[in-house]
């Protein structure tokens, strides 16, 4: 097996969109395809793979809008997150019209729970219950490959936001940090739901936001 990575900006919110796939079998999955389903299809013929799966980290229009229609043209099921963000889910509509971004409604075929594993085009991911950004909020990590995918949990240089009114938790999210990413080794890469990279090792040096936890 040799698992390939690459990052499609969609969305003007330029949400990265994370395709993976295998050279050798040529199955694919794309882990949260927020719009311009034609950019991630070029994209996708480009690699001569089949997408065999959508994941999703949260619900968020610019992650999650296009899900749905990906689905229909493609048959992949759409897997993930956790249940606790279907009421997000439920109205991505209403989130996409408020931007003038297409998105549409989307039921995941299932839900993902923490310390569950999903196969990604053939490599073993932990899911990850990271809420604070989202009630729902996970996180992908191939432990063995030393590779994981943060959504809006954490950035190069920043955390995800979390003033969104009733559900946005700071407090939950600075936690999930510390108790399930901060525990992994300083080489693990990983790639944000926007923006740029980075290492866990980089970012415990470099984010303030974990200097400042750290310090606690």
């Amino acid at each position: 097996m040799a698992l390939q990575v690459g990052v499609i900006p969609v969305t003007g919110f330029q949400q990265n969109c994370t395709l993976l796939w295998d050279d050798e079998t040529l199955e694919a999955v794309m882990v949260d395809p927020g719009g311009n389903i034609p950019r991630l299809q070029a994209a996708l013929e480009k690699t001569g793979a089949t997408l065999k799966t959508i994941y999703l980290t949260h619900g968020h229009m610019d992650h999650a809008g296009g899900a749905t229609e990906l689905s229909e043209l493609t048959g992949a099921p759409i897997i993930g997150p956790h249940h606790g963000d279907q009421f997000l889910l439920d109205r991505l509509e209403e989130q996409g019209a408020a931007y003038r971004i297409k998105a549409r409604n989307c039921t995941p075929s299932r839900y993902l729970e923490d310390g569950e594993t999903v196969n990604m085009a053939g490599a073993i991911f932990t899911v990850r219950h990271c809420p604070g950004h989202t009630p729902g909020h996970v996180v992908y990590l191939d432990l063995k490959g030393g590779f994981g995918i943060m959504g809006d949990v954490l950035f190069k240089g920043s955390i995800g936001r979390t003033d969104f009114g009733t559900y946005g938790n700071y407090e939950q999210l600075m936690a999930a940090i510390r108790d399930k990413i901060l525990t992994l080794p300083d080489d693990f890469a990983f790639t944000c739901g926007h923006g740029p990279g980075s290492t866990i090792g980089a970012e415990r040096l470099f984010n303030p936001f974990l200097t400042e936890l750290a310090a606690q």
